[in-house]
């Protein structure tokens, strides 16, 4: 169940910013098969002058349509299943129309007792939820 966070500059159409979330969405399911509604996203679009995303010594620049992901999620994957989640969600991107050097993601890794679906309480930790396989 990871939460995402999405950002990208603003211009898009609505069309276009629900084709990139379900794009990502759906790279996550096939990779990490999850529910399909197990989806918790955060979609937010700036000025493009507010996204400053330059070269990290690779050589490319990035575009204004440069797409910053943040994968929030549970401890324990493979480095095999994250590199393929990496290219699963690139390759929907590209299909979607963002540019190859536009595609950000960054992945961070916590554990059960960070997780609270409300009412207060840390579902993981109380049994509320089974705690998801690191599949």
């Amino acid at each position: 169940m990871p939460l995402v966070r999405i950002d990208l500059a603003a211009g898009r159409s609505p069309e276009a910013v629900r084709a990139i979330a379900d794009a990502i969405h759906t790279a996550i399911v096939d990779v990490y098969g999850i529910p399909p509604r197990d989806r918790f996203q955060i979609v937010t679009e700036h000025p493009a002058q507010q996204i400053i995303a330059e070269d990290a010594g690779l050589g490319f620049e990035r575009t204004e349509g440069v797409v910053m992901i943040q994968v929030f999620t549970q401890r324990g994957r493979t480095e095999d299943a994250k590199t393929t989640l990496y290219t699963a969600i690139h390759d929907r991107l590209v299909a979607v129309g963002v540019a190859t050097e536009d595609v950000f993601i960054g992945y961070v890794e916590n554990g059960p007792e960070d997780w609270s679906f409300g009412f207060g309480r840390a579902q993981y930790v109380t049994g509320e939820l089974g705690v998801p396989s690191a599949g």
